[in-house]
């Protein structure tokens, strides 16, 4: 067992249990009950912290560091590996193929038998200057500034000719031009000589003066062309922050590489070939074609190398990655494609007595696909591991050999075991999870009338094959298949590229800011400090704490933040304020009892009861309304989920009118019970006069729409065709469709 007592951290109300090890547990309840407080900031937190704490003070200051945790006894911990759905991210040398060293065991294949050979396994990497396109530095794409989109020919310098915010009329890089003494300031572009274009564009010899601080400098003077390349072109997108990386892409046109025609590799990796397929072909094959061609070498040189390829590949497989390819960047996978590839490196482990943690490892996964990932999750445990599961899904839990149900409600009103046991025993539980596991919602029987139509036509994008559907508008439509069967490149490219106008709410962050949270997001923040204000005969400036009120020693972030270079940064709390991130006399005036580091300490529910103000209180009610009500008032919107972000978007959208609304999975990460708010708030949308398109696996959210639109029958080149369109009551007759075939079983 692992045993644990005492246990506080978070919202945890001093609770204490027994976990079993060597066995499947999984931990339910309503967001926000304090799952991850005790799974991952509890048990994997102290875990991790134990294990660094083997290394020496040297290997120790270059590991990421982890705090105890708030608890009086953790025992019987083995070595955690936790399996979240942080995005893998990583910069465009990053792919599919690299991060689970697949593509390694490929270039080890064709330095064995390709031919013509091309030299060891280095020489086929299009990160190794042995290997990679010269040209394009192994990229595969060239990026190329747009002189017609970064030019006003029509205006002058004077009048903002350089279509760059960096280059604003006034700024410090304008004034590289407009000081150099080489162009008449207020002649419009079209007009320029061309020695004048070419010392615009590509420079000349001589240096400008500009003002600095009270004095002057001079800088040499540079020509448009190198600037950019300088600057933006060479950087990779992920050393910039979103609002430059947004503004070069105004103003630059991509394109393959013609050298290498986008295959990054030189022309000698991609001359030496095995059964006629260099390795980027190879690479570009999705994963179960893939297979199949490798399967069919039969050099007895490489037996052993490509068994273990083809073990691989299947892991992949099993885990419904068959439709991506291994030239995929990381960069463009969600967030549960992420969790399943970082699976991978996993299975083929021998480790035994480790406790693998999951958290919810079913994100954007079709209902479909869930039973491979649960035999892959009991294979682990046959191994001699725990396997510590957070979930929210029906048939994860049901195949739990232990369940941890936390509750009974969210924030303060959790954080209390509810419930332990078998999973007969949760079904019999009068618990919110219990509840939910015996009763199923049932199927819509009344359908909306539609007002109109938006017609998607001849999408032929990625897998898409030249599909035209009409998407009916007043109405909830849903648009689901497997993952990969084209749902999102359908509605988040095609729809979103021929109509324009509509309103697309993604699970992208909101900010990474980390001084952003709901109360300033939302706007409401202002109103409350208004009312202090009020209330004490004060100025509403020495309540916010990036103003007057911040505490001066952590500038009114409530923690010290240590660069540690390389390293992540190290988090202590604030002596001053402790934590509460204004100073002494700020915190001396009251609200109806609460000072405003109180109020933000609030969840969106509780601050919705405390504020009897009508526009604070709609706000607030939106947040509880779209299942947040768990969230605190002054919670960094950079700590949020993907699903968070997407319901705190929604929640600032509702009761408008006349709209077209997007959603990608608005049901990431919400408990079972929370469904139905969800789609009541989605009612009222479409109610109120607007139209909205889901992309969605939950079939509780598909049983209550007006139309369907299912896509599939597979992933990837097996997918891109529409299975049905129709009311939710035809789908269960069609045929092939695999989220027809597990609506049939999910009826209660």
């Amino acid at each position: 067992m692992i045993t644990i007592v005492g246990a506080r951290e978070n919202n945890l109300k001093n609770i204490s249990v027994q976990v079993p090890k060597h066995v499947i547990t999984v931990f339910t309840g309503v967001s926000g009950s304090g799952k991850s407080s005790l799974v991952f900031d509890t048990i994997a937190a102290e875990s991790q912290r134990q294990l660094n704490e083997t290394f020496t003070a040297f290997a120790r200051n270059r590991l990421p560091r982890y705090g105890r945790p708030d608890a009086d006894v953790i025992e019987g911990l083995s070595t955690a590996i936790v399996v979240d759905q942080k995005r893998l991210g990583g910069n465009s040398r990053s792919t599919v193929g690299t991060i689970t060293d697949l593509y390694a065991l490929l270039r080890l294949l064709f330095s064995r038998i390709g031919e013509p050979g091309a030299g060891h396994s280095n020489a086929f990497s299009f990160n190794d200057p042995a290997g990679m396109c010269l040209d394009c530095e192994g990229l595969g794409r060239r990026v190329q500034l747009d002189l017609d989109k970064l030019l006003d020919t029509s205006r002058s310098l004077n009048e903002g000719a350089i279509g760059h915010p960096a280059f604003a009329v006034g700024g410090w890089f304008w004034k590289l031009y407009a000081n150099s003494g080489l162009f008449d300031n207020d002649r419009k572009l079209r007009d320029y000589t061309e020695a004048e274009w070419d010392t615009l564009l590509r420079g000349a010899e001589g240096s400008v003066p500009l003002d600095w601080k009270g004095g002057q400098i001079t800088a040499t003077f540079e020509g448009l062309i190198p600037k950019f390349d300088r600057l933006y072109i060479r950087k990779s997108p992920e050393e910039m922050s979103a609002k430059n990386r947004a503004a070069l892409e105004r103003v630059v046109s991509v394109s393959a590489c013609p050298t290498c025609d986008g295959r990054r590799l030189n022309k000698d990796a991609l001359a030496c070939r095995i059964d006629g397929r260099n390795i980027a072909e190879l690479a570009a094959l999705e994963i179960g074609d893939l297979a199949a061609a490798v399967r069919d070498i039969t050099s007895p040189r490489v037996t052993t190398l490509r068994d273990n390829l083809l073990e691989r590949l299947g892991h992949l497989i099993e885990l419904g990655l068959d439709y991506l390819t291994l030239s995929r960047e990381t960069a463009t996978l969600s967030g549960g494609e992420s969790q399943r590839v970082k699976m991978i490196r996993h299975l083929n482990s021998s480790l035994v007595e480790v406790a693998y943690i999951f958290d919810e490892p079913t994100i954007g996964l079709h209902p479909h696909d869930v039973s491979r990932l649960t035999t892959l999750m009991r294979r682990l445990r046959d191994k001699g591991n725990t396997v510590l599961v957070v979930e929210h899904d029906r048939d994860v839990i049901e195949i739990a050999d232990h369940v941890i149900d936390l509750g009974p409600g969210a924030g303060q009103h959790g954080g209390e075991i509810v419930y332990q046991g078998d999973v007969q025993g949760l079904q019999a539980a009068g618990t919110r999870t219990g509840l939910c596991m015996r009763d199923r919602l049932p199927m819509k029987r009344e359908f909306r009338t539609p007002t109109g139509h938006l017609t998607i036509a001849g999408a032929c994008l990625h897998n898409l094959r030249n599909i035209t559907v009409r998407i009916p508008t007043g109405v909830l439509t849903v648009v689901t298949g497997v993952a990969g069967s084209g749902k999102s490149t359908l509605v988040h490219q095609v729809f979103r590229a021929q109509h324009p106008g509509a309103v697309i709410i993604d699970q992208s962050a909101v900010t990474t800011n980390r001084r952003a949270n709901p109360a300033t997001y939302t706007g409401v923040l202002d109103d409350i400090r208004r009312l202090f204000a009020r209330a004490n005969q004060v100025s509403a400036s020495l309540f916010s704490f990036n103003s007057a009120g911040a505490c001066p020693a952590c500038q009114g972030e409530g923690v010290i933040y240590t660069d540690l270079a390389f390293l992540d940064p190290m988090v202590t709390l604030c002596e001053t304020c402790s934590g509460r991130r204004f100073t002494e006399e700020v915190l001396g005036h009251r609200l109806r009892g609460l000072d405003i580091s109180e109020v933000l300490a609030l969840s969106a529910a509780e601050a919705s009861a405390f504020f009897t103000e009508q526009r604070i209180a709609r706000t607030l009610g939106s947040l509880v309304d779209v299942g947040l009500g768990y969230l605190r008032l002054g919670q960094p919107l950079n700590t949020l989920s993907g699903g968070e972000c997407q319901r705190l978007k929604l929640a600032t959208r509702l009761g408008e009118r006349g709209s077209v609304y997007v959603l990608d999975e608005p049901t990431t990460g919400l408990h079972m019970s929370d469904i139905s708010h969800l789609l009541a708030v989605i009612d009222n949308l479409v109610d109120g006069g607007n139209s909205v398109v889901v992309v969605e696996h939950d079939l509780d959210v598909v049983k209550n729409a007006d139309w369907i639109i299912d896509l599939g029958p597979g992933g990837g080149g097996a997918g891109g065709r529409v299975m049905y369109e129709g009311t939710p009551p035809g789908l269960l007759d069609a045929r092939d469709s695999r989220t027809g075939e597990c609506l049939r079983a999910a009826l209660p």
